[in-house]
């Protein structure tokens, strides 16, 4: 019973990660002024939040990250973002 239950406990914390991972892009996205970045879904479309489903903003990101040589998305290149 406490291993079941020592199981669990691990399985929930590692499904809560990826979740709290992108949240924490949304909050850096809205404290540098990105009012519109609501939830992982502006970048994000469908169900998955993979890089294969991507929203135009998503795109956008994906375009500058590969034209910079950047390791990772800067949030800053969405202030030349225009929808």
């Amino acid at each position: 019973m406490r291993r079941t239950t020592l199981l669990l406990a691990a399985a929930a914390f590692m499904c809560a990660l990826p979740a709290s991972a992108k949240l924490t892009w949304v909050k850096e996205a809205q404290k540098l002024g990105f009012k519109n970045v609501e939830n992982c879904k502006s970048c994000h479309a469908g169900e998955k939040n993979d890089a294969k489903n991507l929203t135009d903003m998503g795109k956008f990101l994906m375009d500058c990250k590969a034209k910079n040589k950047a390791d990772k998305v800067d949030l800053n290149w969405l202030k030349d973002y225009k929808k």
